[in-house]
């Protein structure tokens, strides 16, 4: 099928206009629903050169994972898997493939459709770019340190078949939605065409079906589980290659101006017009896929033109100022430009929430805090007060401390 005409910048972290992109398709799945679940989110699959290859399945792995789960964590049963991560040079040439190690939990959503999240463990690191980073922009300063707690991030970008088995199998919370809103149809495809609204009633409907709270992630948080531990424009390092994402590999030129299809020393590459299946790309050292392209992912947060008393603890940047906007990280299939190829920092676009602009998706977070415990042996009145203790934690997380106001959600975004 034909590609919908899109007007994708690489002007990193730039603020895209919605005036400028007149006919671009927003994507949940492409971007992929962002789990908050507090775990850390590794690659679980090995390098996957051809993006036409199925996603290959989890296997736990038979050693035991570095990583130890907080109390909560330890809740859920969470299965140790080993996968690998794929570092370039400078020209984009990769290195020998090191052995990543991390532990998923797997939700069940029924006729075999399962939500996998990733365990990511607390810590601290430097949030924005560096001044001397190439095609960085202002709204990526100043650079200040963030420390997280752990939580758990989904695997992949929501897909459309797990969208359909939600939207399909609940009921309307605050608004409705389609379960089939995606321009490139598949069911192993992220989900796009949602708006930041949509994506919340969807968190909703996934929280009240499982009994645990999913949310969207913050962009600390987001950004945290993309670098995981890298200090490099791309966690694949000094550049990135169309063989380890989906993005615009080739020259684009738009109102008199030509737009290379590479970064730094990298090479130029493929451009495949359209969404490619979760997974089919090599994860990072925390096991998620897909952070750099394919499609946008909603953050939490509202817009903000630099990061200035930004939270340094990974709570969501809410405000008053300009309601309508939200953040989109990691860049989508029509990125030009490395710097918009879902980089670490890039994509950090301010959008209106409402319209749907962009290939905009849909990726899970779960605080480890709320984390709730299907272990059989748990008493019934254990369980539902575990639920009034976690849903009071999870509406807590939209309210800011300080000086940060609650945040209006019957805006229609």
């Amino acid at each position: 099928m034909s590609s919908p005409p899109v007007i994708d910048f690489g002007i990193s972290r730039r603020r895209l206009l919605q005036q400028l992109l007149p006919v671009a398709g927003v994507s949940v799945a492409g971007g992929g629903v962002l789990w908050a679940v507090q775990a850390t989110r590794q690659s679980m699959t090995s390098r996957s050169t051809s993006p036409s290859q199925p996603s290959p399945t989890i296997q736990p792995s038979p050693s035991r994972s570095p990583i130890q789960p907080s109390p909560q964590q330890a809740l859920l049963d969470l299965k140790p898997f080993q996968f690998e991560v794929v570092t370039v040079n400078a020209r984009g040439e990769p290195a020998k493939p090191k052995q990543g190690e991390a532990k998923y939990f797997s939700e069940d959503l029924g006729n075999g459709i399962d939500l996998q999240t990733i365990a990511i463990p607390g810590g601290s690191f430097t949030m924005g770019s560096p001044a001397t980073e190439p095609q960085r922009s202002n709204d990526e300063s100043p650079q200040h340190s963030v420390t997280l707690k752990s939580f758990l991030m989904g695997r992949d970008e929501v897909t459309q078949a797990q969208w359909k088995a939600i939207v399909t199998s609940s009921q309307k919370i605050d608004r409705d939605l389609n379960p089939d809103p995606s321009n490139f149809k598949g069911a192993k495809r992220p989900v796009e065409q949602v708006s930041w609204r949509d994506a919340i009633e969807f968190c909703k409907r996934l929280s009240k079906k499982t009994g645990r709270e999913y949310r969207l992630p913050s962009e600390a948080e987001w950004e945290y589980a993309c670098r995981a531990g890298t200090t490099t424009p791309f966690h694949f390092g000094e550049t990135i290659t169309t063989d380890l994402a989906n993005y615009r590999g080739t020259e684009w030129e738009y109102q008199g101006k030509t737009y290379p299809g590479f970064y730094g020393q990298g090479p130029r590459g493929s451009y495949r017009e359209q969404t490619t299946d979760v997974g089919s790309f090599p994860a990072n050292a925390f096991g998620l896929r897909d952070m750099h392209g394919n499609v946008w992912e909603w953050c939490l947060d509202h817009w903000h033109d630099s990061y200035k008393d930004a939270p340094t603890d990974g709570s969501a940047w809410l405000s008053e100022n300009d309601n309508q906007s939200r953040l989109l990280r990691g860049g989508s299939w029509t990125s030009i430009r490395g710097t918009v190829v879902r980089r670490i920092v890039s994509g950090r676009s301010g959008h209106q929430a409402r319209p749907h602009w962009f290939s905009c998706c849909v990726r899970f977070c779960v605080d480890s805090s709320v984390a709730l415990s299907l272990l059989p042996f748990c008493p019934l009145p254990f369980i539902l007060c575990l639920s009034r203790v976690a849903r009071s934690k999870f509406f807590a997380l939209f309210t800011l401390k300080g000086n940060a106001r609650s945040t209006d959600y019957s805006e229609d975004l």
